[in-house]
């Protein structure tokens, strides 16, 4: 049983492309745009990212869930930084003061993310992990990156159906999730109960 991937199989220009050339396209595109705050070269790496994403036909109602998630992290950077940057205040919210500086700050690393997972996605998930593992191998990747990155591709499957497993085990013990202290216990039970299970068998893989 292996974890889906949904992106990795088509007919499209990218997914034809050596996987070693969209690693390293998608590293250094990533460096690029990670270290640039000229607004009008991030506006130009977008574009091409959406470019390089439709090129790939790729699903964009699938792309577009996976972007919610992530954008999800960069919420709570949009409730803290414009409140906790100094600067020039721009407008007063429960009495904290945002700053111009702050709302900037943010607008980079909103844009940064987006075009950064836009990229990798149209050029790393057009490949399918073991073509991705050997082209890390090729590239001449430090052989324990390179193993930790398969062993992880091939346990969060198993880890996850030990996962469901234990939910199961609770709900036929009649378990409801309520917002109460024995739910909260529950799931703390089940979190270290899954780290314990993940650890074992790390030691037997070992």
């Amino acid at each position: 049983m292996n974890i889906a991937e949904p992106f990795a199989y088509g007919n499209s220009f990218v997914h034809c492309l050596d996987p070693r050339v969209k690693i390293i396209t998608a590293a250094m595109f990533s460096l690029v745009v990670a270290l640039t705050y000229e607004l009008a070269i991030l506006f130009v790496s977008a574009v091409l990212a959406l470019a390089i994403l439709i090129a790939a036909r790729l699903s964009m109602k699938k792309v577009f869930w996976r972007l919610i998630v992530v954008n999800g992290f960069i919420l709570v950077l949009w409730l803290f930084l414009p409140f906790t940057t100094p600067g020039k205040t721009l407008f007063t919210l429960f009495g904290l003061d945002a700053t111009v500086e702050g709302v900037d700050y943010a607008v980079l690393i909103t844009i940064k993310s987006n075009t950064i997972i836009i990229a990798c996605i149209a050029l790393l998930s057009t490949c399918s992990i073991i073509k991705l593992v050997h082209a890390m191998h090729y590239l001449y990747v430090p052989n324990k990156l390179v193993h930790i990155f398969f062993f992880s591709y091939r346990y969060i499957h198993v880890i996850n159906l030990e996962y469901l497993r234990l939910t199961n085990a609770m709900k036929v013990r009649c378990f409801i999730s309520r917002n109460n202290l024995h739910t909260y216990k529950s799931f703390a039970y089940l979190i270290g109960m899954l780290i314990l299970k993940s650890y074992e068998r790390s030691r037997r893989v070992y």
